[in-house]
């Protein structure tokens, strides 16, 4: 089975035609994700998807002034009129007393009131004891502020902070639910509910809305084993470190996205409109109405997704803040508004692997660049329009800039791989020959040192005297006994011509040797043919043989095999 799988990726087109595509385009976009999502994890993206996040929130149709909510807006208007800032207590406590004839759900103050303001203390603390629907704003304190208690008079149940949670360019875009004070040393000696780092705080749009909800039976209760939040049936699951397009939240409390519901999503009227009796009892009745200040001499204003909408940064007032808060809540558990949500770490990088082979696979297969451009634009149209119509639809946060870099980075790069790999790979190559060169012309330096040294100069001497006489070869034959072949040059080894002197006279001895020994023979076989004739034997003439030859012979012999062995 393997062997069949083997053969055909490597000799049927169809395998080759996959294995080319998977080297190409899988393993780049394997590499261009994982470089993208290293970036996340460092939060080099985070500015960038934020951004993108904030023209998603800016792009969703305005929706319609919520039915549940009324902000009484402090306005600058209102502050020259009544001559106040801040406004007195007994102006404070004559609006409660109004809004409070309209009959509506709760009433938030979102004023500071921690020290009497003009006259009318006593009337204040009187309205706030006689009515249970109201809920008072704090700030909590942390190492440098000491923060800011709520109105006298008002229970600790109905007490909520309106701290606001900054992301890292002070953009609000996500709010606490329930939180306590930080721990800071030295405690006070009778520290406030906001200062007691043992006291659990509910936030103060969070009170408004529970308030609001125990009139529809709702309450308050937590999932098991997760302790969610739970109202009704929805739960609101808290930001994690890593939640979204955030690379760190730093939510060390319970803290949710806010889905914002339009910039005028909420009605408005001011304190004038109100000690007036100028609005319908309609806006007011079985209503939240938060109270706050919306004139930017009190400076309770703050970035939002909709501020970087015009060329001029626009903030939007607290107290109306808090506000969206409280119809995102009561949306979310009375209508099904989905919460925004975010896809786990494991689905945005698949999410964003997918688009990068997207890139890769249209750079794959379309060759000409005024085609492939065009293509891969109305591809990262499509990305937008899938996260935009999700967004809008079901909330829904999935990435959008880290699958577009990976879509456009992906596709440059099979680009260059696909069409000038081969220009690069002779690139690179000329580069390294280079290299080589210049390796080659430095070591022939070194070995020119090594070689124009005496001591080499005498070794390479030797070396070649013993290389020469090593060339000569053993008798090819049995029968040259003496007469071996010499393969050197005479004259370049002196020695050696007196080796061939005595040669030549050890052949002419050997001539005669052999001379004699034939006329021995002939004789012998003369004496035997005549003995066996006649018996009488003929008298022959011998040729002298000197015997000192014959041991001159030996005795060349044995120098001429020295000489050979030497």
């Amino acid at each position: 089975m393997i062997s069949e799988m083997r053969s055909f990726f490597t000799q049927h087109p169809v395998g080759k035609g996959i294995m080319a595509f998977g080297g190409t385009v899988v393993l780049t976009s394997v590499v261009v994700t994982g470089v993208i999502v290293g970036l996340r994890q460092l939060g080099a993206l985070e500015g960038a998807e934020l951004d993108a996040y904030d023209q998603l929130v800016r792009s969703r149709p305005e929706s319609e002034p919520s039915d549940r909510l009324l902000v009484v807006g402090i306005s600058e208007d209102d502050i020259r009129n009544y001559n106040q800032f801040p406004i007195t207590d007994a102006t404070l406590a004559t609006l409660l007393k109004k809004l409070a004839d309209y009959q509506p759900r709760a009433i938030g103050i979102d004023i500071g009131r921690d020290v009497p303001i003009g006259e009318g203390r006593e009337d204040l603390i009187q309205v706030l004891e006689q009515n249970d629907n109201m809920v008072a704003a704090c700030v909590m304190s942390s190492a440098t502020e000491p923060g800011t208690p709520p109105a006298p008079g008002v229970p600790p149940e109905q007490v909520g902070f309106a701290d606001m949670q900054l992301d890292r360019d002070q953009v609000i875009r996500r709010t606490a639910l329930v939180s306590f004070p930080p721990l800071v040393e030295p405690l006070p000696e009778n520290p406030h509910l906001c200062q007691d780092p043992d006291s659990l705080l509910y936030s103060f749009p969070f009170q408004l809305a529970l308030s609001y909800l125990e009139t529809e039976g709702i309450e308050e209760e937590l999932t098991t084993p997760e302790e969610f939040i739970k109202l009704d049936s929805t739960i609101f699951p808290p930001l994690e470190d890593q939640s979204g397009n955030y690379s760190y939240t730093g939510a060390f409390d319970y803290q949710i996205m806010i889905n914002w519901s339009g910039e005028n999503a909420i009605d408005q009227v001011t304190l004038t409109d109100v000690l007036e009796d100028n609005i319908d009892p309609n806006l007011v009745r079985d209503r939240v109405v938060l109270i706050g200040y919306t004139a930017s001499t009190a400076n309770d204003d703050f970035a939002t997704p909709f501020s970087a909408a015009a060329q001029d940064r626009v903030l939007m007032p607290g107290v109306v803040l808090h506000a969206q808060v409280v119809s995102q809540i009561l949306s979310t558990v009375l209508e099904g508004r989905p919460l925004i949500w975010y896809w786990s770490q494991g689905s945005e990088i698949l999410w964003i692997f997918l688009w990068s082979v997207v890139g890769g696979t249209l750079a794959w297969k379309i060759r000409r660049p005024w085609i492939l451009i065009p293509v891969a634009l109305v591809a990262g149209g499509v990305l937008y329009g899938i996260s935009y119509a999700v967004f809008v639809q079901q909330s829904g946060w999935i990435p959008l800039v880290p699958p577009a870099i990976g879509l456009a980075l992906t596709t440059f790069s099979v680009v260059i791989i696909d069409r000038y790999g081969q220009v690069v790979a002779k690139t690179v190559k000329k580069l390294l020959r280079i290299n080589i060169e210049i390796d080659e012309t430095k070591k022939d330096e070194e070995v020119a040192q090594i070689t124009e040294s005496d001591t080499f100069q005498d070794l390479q001497y030797k070396a070649d005297t013993l290389r020469r006489r090593r060339k000569i070869t053993k008798p090819t034959t049995s029968s040259d006994t003496v007469t071996d072949r010499v393969e050197l040059d005479w004259e370049e080894v002196p020695e050696l011509g007196q080796y061939q002197q005595l040669l030549q006279r050890a052949r002419v001895l050997r001539h005669r040797l052999n001379r004699v020994e034939e006329q021995r023979d002939e004789i012998e076989e003369t004496d035997h043919s005549t003995n066996g004739s006649s018996g009488t034997m003929p008298t022959v003439k011998k040729q002298a043989f000197d015997p000192e030859d014959e041991s001159y012979l030996s005795q060349l012999q044995n120098r001429g095999r020295r000489m050979r062995n030497k």
